[in-house]
């Protein structure tokens, strides 16, 4: 007769105790996600603790729908936590959340990027503050809703995998992860589809359970960035000229931040006189914020075959990055291209050359790297520092010949 093994197993978040020895903490925005994530915790018996953190002021964010994080929101958490029956806390970010992601959003415009300020928030205040705050309070793990996986190899190392729900997935945000905040973190919904969440919010009895998903970056209102810049950055917005790639001046603009780069629509540059519209509309191929320039051309300008990268994260234990297949996503609604890192610093700065050229790439933008063997594991990635393209190629031409000429 064999004897039954009665070796301790680990608990479904991976620790070796009871789930009521085990404290979690989730963040809870007030959505379904994070609400669902906190109430299926519960239902297991674990120590729930759920922490909304109040990031932007009341006053406006309540006027934001659809804006994570806003008052309405912190409203919903409340009320989800009270019909889940767990501990809840409202923790004021709003300074941390200002110097960390609002500050940092204004001055990338004004040098002319497109940031993406919601992967700094997780970069920051919430997988950096708020983490170091659950240990505090004696957490096992914080828990989040985002749609990715967090997997556990035979060694015991954890990696991140995009989610189950291609049309959810989260990964692209949180490529700036690090190997010790994975260790802590924890994604119940990873393979889970969205509709599968609602109908656990659903059984469950939560209220918010049809509530629309965030579309709004919680500070800004309408998504008018502009707006936002000229409040935070009064006085340092300058008009200046929209030219074409050969310096041509077609028209004038109010600042650069109100560009981004591959803009098709919006230009404000009417008929183009002069200029030749044979060949198809003009978008904004580079934004020159020293000179107060937006530069426009054809589509075939913002052809990009290398980025460079600041900043890189990579999490893949044990795998060299120079001369890694990946592939690469350089905007979160693109997809994942083929491309190859050829150089890789330990400060974090990388070149990775692109198979194939892609078109309206901006600094200031992430770039998330997964493997090509197996797409689904991120491997890191890092915030672009430059993009270049055919129009910086013609616009170094152009100054080599007037340097020339003088």
């Amino acid at each position: 007769m064999t004897k039954a093994d009665t070796s301790p197993t680990p608990n479904s978040l991976g620790f070796m105790s009871s789930p009521a020895d085990t404290r979690v903490v989730v963040a809870m925005s007030g959505g379904v996600d994070s609400s669902v994530v906190a109430g299926l915790l519960a239902e297991q018996g674990y120590d729930v603790v759920g922490i909304t953190l109040q990031l932007y002021d009341h006053g406006e964010a309540i006027r934001a729908k659809g804006a994570c994080c806003a008052g309405a929101d912190i409203l919903d958490a409340r009320r989800a936590a009270a019909t889940l029956g767990i501990k809840h806390y409202v923790l004021d970010y709003e300074s941390r959340f200002r110097a960390s992601v609002m500050d940092d959003f204004a001055d990338s415009y004004l040098k002319g990027e497109t940031p993406v300020p919601c992967i700094t928030c997780n970069q920051t205040v919430k997988f950096h503050d708020l983490l170091a705050t659950a240990r505090e309070l004696g957490a096992a793990c914080l828990a989040t809703g985002h749609y990715v996986r967090r997997q556990v190899d035979a060694a015991g190392v954890a990696g991140l995998y995009r989610g189950r729900d291609d049309s959810k997935d989260q990964s692209y945000f949180l490529f700036a992860t690090t190997k010790d905040q994975l260790d802590y973190l924890r994604f119940p919904l990873g393979d889970m589809t969205k509709e599968e969440t609602r109908d656990h919010a659903r059984r469950l009895g939560l209220a918010l359970a049809e509530k629309p998903d965030s579309q709004d970056i919680c500070f800004v209102p309408n998504g008018r960035y502009g707006d936002v810049v000229r409040r935070l950055r009064p006085g340092a917005i300058e008009p200046g000229d929209i030219v074409d790639i050969n310096g041509q001046v077609l028209g004038r603009h109010d600042g650069v931040i109100d560009f981004t780069i591959g803009q098709r629509r919006g230009l404000g540059i009417g008929g183009r006189k002069d200029t030749d519209e044979t060949d198809g509309p003009l978008y904004v191929v580079a934004i020159r914020p020293e000179l107060h320039q937006v530069v426009v051309g054809q589509k075939s300008d913002l052809a990009c075959y290398e980025v460079i990268l600041r900043e890189g994260n990579w999490l893949a234990n044990g795998v060299n990055p120079v001369g890694r297949q990946v592939l690469a996503r350089l905007r979160n609604t693109a997809k994942a291209e083929p491309a190859e890192i050829i150089n890789w610093q330990e400060d974090g700065s990388a070149v990775m050359r692109l198979t194939v050229p892609q078109y309206g790439i901006a600094a200031g933008q992430a770039a998330a790297i997964y493997d090509a063997a197996s797409p689904d594991w991120l491997l890191g990635g890092g915030w672009i520092a430059r993009a270049p393209s055919r129009a910086d190629a013609a616009a170094n031409s152009a100054a080599t010949a007037d340097a020339g000429a003088a």
